[in-house]
C-alpha cells in the first residue's frame, strides 16, 4: 500500500476587496479577468509555466452571466495558460473555494495531482447576489416545501436566529464589528496583507488596497445603524426576535478573487520550491438548514477529534464573519480565545467575495502564523443550506 502523500502550500495570493456595487473599486473588472489576474500571478510569483499546472479548481457561487459557463476554465484560458490545463468550478456557497482548496489537497494526497491552483472568485457588483434567482423557476422543489413546509430562510434571519440562541446582545455585535475593522486597519497600515495583495488595473486607475476596510469605525457609530433582515412577515413568524443585525454587523457586499498554489512535498522538491505550510486535516458538515450558519461549530469539533488536537492547540483562528453573531457564537461553543479569532480582521472588515473567501482566510492565515511564528490554524465558514468546511494547517 501507497503511503499518503503530504499537500503542501507554496504560495498564496489574492486582490485587493472592492465594494460589490456599481462604482465599487473593481466592478469595472469582468470577474473572468478578476480571476486570470490571480492565476497568472501564481505562475509569475514561482517561476512556473502553465503546463506543470495538473488542474485548477475555483469557488465560485453565483454562477450566471459573466460567471457561467465554467468560470474557471474561462480564466485558464483568459490568463493564457496552455489548452492543456483543465479546469472546474466548485459550488458549496460561501465555502466554494475553501472546498477547491480541500479537492486539490486531496488529489495531491491520493497521487492524482501534482500541482493544482486553488481559488475563487466573485463579482458582486456585476453578478449580484441572487441573479441565479431571476432566470425564473425555485430551487425550492415541491419535496423541499414538504419538509420544511413554513419554508426556508435567508442568511440574515439566521444571524439573527443565532444572536437570541446565544444570548448575543446589539453592543456586543457592534462591538465584535468594530473590532474588526480596527485589526483589519491595523494589519494594512503595518504592511502584514502586502505579501498577498495583488494590485489590479480598473478603468479607473490601479486598486492596492482593500477598499472594504474603514479605520476608524465605533461601535458607536454602528449603534445607529437600522436593523437590516426585519420584514413583518419574518417577524410574525420569529415573534421572539429582537432583530439586532445591522448592515455593520454584516459582510459586505464585495468583488475579489484569491488563489493558493498547492504541491505534493516531493513536486516542491524537485521545482526548488519552499512549503510554506502543509494540510493537516480536513472536515465538512451538514447541520441545521434554518439555523444555517451553525455550521463551523460542529465541523470544529470534527477536525479537531480528527487531528487529535484541542482547541488550545491552535495558533490563530480564521472564522469566516459572514455575520458578528457567527464567529460569536462559535468561540462560545468550542471555547476559542477571542485573541486569536480573526486577529487581522475579519469578513465584516476584509469583505466577502462568496466564490473567493475561503482561499482569501486560507492565505491571511498562512501569512498570520509566519508573521508569528504560530505552528497550527484553524480555518472554517458557514454556508449556504447549512454546511460547513474546517481545515487545519501546520506552518513549516
Amino acid at each position: 500500500m501507497t503511503a499518503r502523500r503530504t499537500a503542501v502550500i507554496v504560495d498564496a495570493v489574492r486582490t485587493p476587496s472592492g465594494r460589490g456595487k456599481a462604482g465599487g473599486a473593481l466592478s469595472s473588472v469582468h470577474p473572468v479577468d478578476l480571476a486570470a489576474g490571480v492565476l497568472e500571478a501564481i505562475l509569475e510569483r514561482n517561476g512556473l509555466t502553465s503546463a506543470q499546472i495538473d488542474d485548477v479548481l475555483l469557488g465560485c457561487v453565483t454562477q450566471v452571466g459573466e460567471q457561467a459557463m465554467n468560470v474557471a476554465r474561462q480564466a485558464v484560458l483568459a490568463a493564457g495558460f496552455d489548452e492543456s490545463v483543465p479546469a472546474a468550478t466548485i459550488d458549496r456557497q460561501c465555502g466554494s473555494s475553501q472546498q477547491a482548496a480541500h479537492s486539490a489537497a486531496q488529489a495531491v494526497m491520493a497521487g492524482a495531482a501534482d500541482v493544482v491552483i486553488a481559488g475563487g472568485v466573485e463579482s458582486m457588483s456585476r453578478v449580484p447576489l441572487g441573479t441565479s434567482r431571476s432566470v425564473g423557476g425555485s430551487s425550492t422543489s415541491p419535496r423541499l416545501r414538504a419538509r420544511y413546509p413554513e419554508g426556508l430562510i435567508n442568511q440574515g434571519v439566521s444571524a439573527e436566529l443565532i444572536a437570541q440562541r446565544w444570548g448575543l446582545g446589539r453592543d456586543e455585535l457592534d462591538a465584535f464589528a468594530a473590532l474588526s475593522h480596527e485589526r483589519a486597519a491595523a494589519a494594512a497600515s503595518a504592511g502584514l496583507f502586502d505579501s498577498q495583495l495583488l494590485p489590479v488595473r480598473t478603468d479607473a486607475g490601479e486598486v492596492t488596497v482593500d477598499e472594504t476596510v474603514r479605520a476608524g469605525t465605533t461601535a458607536e457609530r454602528l449603534g445607529t445603524l437600522p436593523a437590516a433582515f426585519r420584514t413583518d412577515e419574518m417577524a410574525a413568524r420569529f415573534p421572539e426576535l429582537e432583530w439586532r443585525i445591522t448592515a455593520g454587523s454584516s459582510s459586505p457586499l464585495t468583488d475579489g478573487a484569491s488563489a493558493v498554489l498547492i504541491m505534493s512535498e516531493e513536486k516542491a522538491a524537485e521545482l526548488g520550491a519552499t512549503p510554506r505550510a502543509r494540510f493537516h486535516s480536513f472536515a465538512v458538515v451538514g447541520d441545521d438548514p434554518l439555523l444555517m450558519l451553525t455550521g463551523p461549530i460542529p465541523a470544529t469539533r470534527r477536525i479537531l477529534e480528527r487531528s487529535g488536537l484541542s482547541i488550545d492547540d491552535i495558533d490563530a483562528y480564521e472564522v469566516n464573519e459572514a455575520f458578528a453573531s457567527v464567529p460569536l457564537a462559535w468561540a462560545a461553543e468550542v471555547g476559542a480565545d477571542p485573541a486569536k479569532l480573526n486577529p487581522w480582521g475579519g469578513a465584516i472588515a476584509l469583505g466577502h467575495a462568496l466564490g473567493s473567501s475561503g482561499t482569501r482566510l486560507l492565505g491571511t492565515l498562512l501569512a498570520h502564523l509566519e508573521h508569528t511564528g504560530g505552528r497550527y490554524g484553524l480555518q472554517t465558514m458557514c454556508e449556504g443550506g447549512g454546511m460547513a468546511n474546517a481545515t487545519l494547517i501546520e506552518r513549516l
